[in-house]
């Protein structure tokens, strides 16, 4: 396995198409790592409160 420090001195190395090809593929992990937390967060109940606090701050504003 390669160390953090010798990614970073291949990423350095990396032409300007292959550097623009890399952040999106990291962009893409990121976001399907980001995605999948939120689903986890979801089943686990981890976003409960803050999904009946907006709901009721909808209700709210929509019977003023």
């Amino acid at each position: 396995m390669l160390t953090l420090e010798q990614i970073e001195d291949a990423i350095l190395k990396l032409t300007p198409d292959e550097f623009e090809k890399l952040l999106k593929w990291i962009a893409d992990l990121d976001y399907q790592r980001w995605d999948e937390q939120l689903e986890r967060d979801i089943v686990d109940g981890k976003l409960e409160a803050s999904a009946q606090e907006a709901i009721a701050d909808f209700e709210k504003d929509i019977l003023k």
